[in-house]
């Protein structure tokens, strides 16, 4: 019976849902800013007369996140989705994983009919599209930072070879591979928009986060304030770079060990827990029947972290 009730439930919550979809769609649409998006960014990465599924989602998703876009935390997270490179605004990405983890929770009740377990649920949804974000964001900006040696030497042979600094972005964004060409045909867009180079690539920079590439906007507003040779103030901050990314990959290797030591730290008590729990369940329970058990669990818990926490500070030697 409590089955059947939350089959209902569910079946119900997901009928208001798509009520709720289908009210946006047709009634919202009268609002300006989505007009304007639909026209200029859904009309023109729809490649097909006839839309599929995953165009449908997006542009529900992104009328669905109307009245969310323009808040504080969504215009916040708008910078992390342009960090991580995942084409949504900040009130959409919200929409998404809050979408995904109410589902989830709701799946959750109906199999467990516990309420605790589906709140847990939904919170470690959250978690892992955050990580998610995170580890994407420093992917992206590692990727960026590996290329950006190449970058600048062929920027400079472009300027040689007489083309000016504007037409050798464009060079970077046709040749190279992303994220670097995906940053630099940006800064092309906006600059063809009137948008001042200057502050296109002062707006690379704060997408970017990179220290590097900080470096190199630097010189190339100074230069393009007092003069001087581009070219060979590109090269030299090139050399610079590509000795910083060597010691920084010999770093890595003499701290290898270190950084192992801190998983087998954090993973090896867990594992040895499942084994004993396999070979003698009875005696493991008693850690978690018993008051001192707990209380053991507890603080062995907490060593472990504080441990990998102080090995990874030991071992993350900054440049």
């Amino acid at each position: 019976m409590l089955f059947l009730a939350a089959v209902l439930a569910a079946a119900m919550g997901f009928l208001l849902l798509l009520l709720f979809f289908f009210y946006v769609r047709h009634v919202r649409r009268r609002d300006m800013f989505y007009r304007l998006r639909k026209q200029h960014v859904l009309e023109g990465r729809r490649t097909a007369e006839r839309k599929n599924i995953f165009e449908w989602m997006r542009e529900t998703l992104t009328e669905t996140a109307a009245p969310i876009v323009e808040r504080r935390p969504a215009q916040a997270l708008d910078a992390k989705m342009r960090q991580a490179g995942i084409p949504l605004l900040g009130g959409e990405f919200l929409v998404a994983v809050f979408v995904v983890a109410a589902f989830v929770a709701v799946f959750l009740w109906m199999l467990t009919m516990e309420v605790f377990a589906a709140v847990l649920a939904a919170f470690f949804v959250l978690a892992l599209f955050w990580i998610f974000v995170t580890l994407r964001i420093y992917r992206r900006r590692a990727a960026f930072t590996e290329q950006l040696g190449d970058c600048l030497t062929t920027v400079a042979n472009a300027l040689r070879a007489g083309y000016s600094f504007q037409q050798a972005m464009d060079v970077i964004a046709r040749e190279m591979e992303p994220p670097i060409s995906e940053e630099f045909s940006q800064v092309t867009r906006e600059v063809s928009m009137s948008v001042p180079l200057e502050i296109a690539l002062e707006s690379m920079s704060e997408r970017v986060g990179s220290s590097d590439f900080d470096l190199v906007v630097t010189a190339v507003l100074i230069q393009r304030e007092v003069g001087g040779n581009l070219a060979q103030i590109l090269d030299n901050i090139s050399d610079t770079i590509n000795e910083r990314i060597r010691m920084k990959r010999e770093i890595h290797t003499l701290t290898a060990q270190g950084r192992m030591s801190a998983w087998i730290l954090l993973l090896l008590p867990s594992a040895i827990g499942l084994f004993m729990y396999i070979v003698n369940p009875s005696q493991v329970m008693l850690l978690f029947e018993e008051p001192l058990g707990r209380m053991a669990l507890g603080i062995s818990f907490g060593l472990e972290i504080v441990g990998y926490i102080v090995i990874q500070r030991i071992v993350n030697i900054e440049m």
